[in-house]
């Protein structure tokens, strides 16, 4: 019986859906083909059909869960403490994947760095539209600083195995952010905006 298209496209979803979540929770080496194909209701043989290598399918997980992340609402300091969270933190599989699998993609070349670059970059451009900042540029330093933090403490309070260390980390990254995002005094560092009317 022939497959539609719309029946090819769908089945491919499921894979990058599955695989997405399974990498995010488990890393790159610790997770086979075979495992992703079950977690996708579907049989290890079907897999070529799809995808011509797991390299491919990395990548295209990564383009996947990277492109449907939804725009921040708020401000910085909303998002952060949002993303800063312990269910964030304790929900790996559904949670971040810069956060998750950057490190790990550093050793892939490729299409899966290009990937994760092309999400950090759309990540950096969405974070430049709610940060503070007087011009562009100030706004990018910003957007890049705070992001940079956010991830990086993320990482940091999931590697920790002292609880109390892993919530501090979340608790006063988030407090950092917010304060420089109350702190109009500090444009020419984070991107703070003045009261003054904005200069393009």
């Amino acid at each position: 019986m022939k497959v539609s298209r719309e029946q090819v496209s769908e089945t491919r979803r499921t894979i990058l859906k599955a695989a997405s979540r399974l990498f995010r929770e488990r890393g790159y080496e610790s997770v086979t083909v075979a495992e992703i194909m079950k977690a996708a209701g579907l049989t290890h043989g079907g897999f070529y059909g799809y995808f011509a290598s797991k390299d491919e399918l990395i990548a295209g997980a990564l383009a996947d869960v990277l492109s449907r992340r939804p725009d921040p609402t708020g401000d910085l300091a909303d998002f952060a403490a949002g993303y800063l969270s312990a269910a964030h933190r304790d929900n790996r599989a559904g949670g971040c994947p810069t956060a998750a699998l950057a490190a790990e993609t550093i050793r892939l070349a490729g299409e899966p760095r290009t990937a994760m670059t092309t999400g950090v970059k759309r990540q950096i451009t969405r974070l430049s539209r709610i940060v503070p900042g007087e011009t562009d540029v100030q706004k990018r330093r910003a957007a890049i600083g705070s992001w940079a933090a956010m991830v990086g403490a993320m990482i940091l309070a999931r590697v920790s195995d002292d609880p109390a260390l892993s919530a501090e980390i979340l608790e006063q990254t988030q407090s950092w952010l917010a304060a420089k995002a109350k702190d109009q005094g500090c444009a020419t560092r984070l991107g703070r905006v003045s009261r003054g009317p904005s200069r393009k």
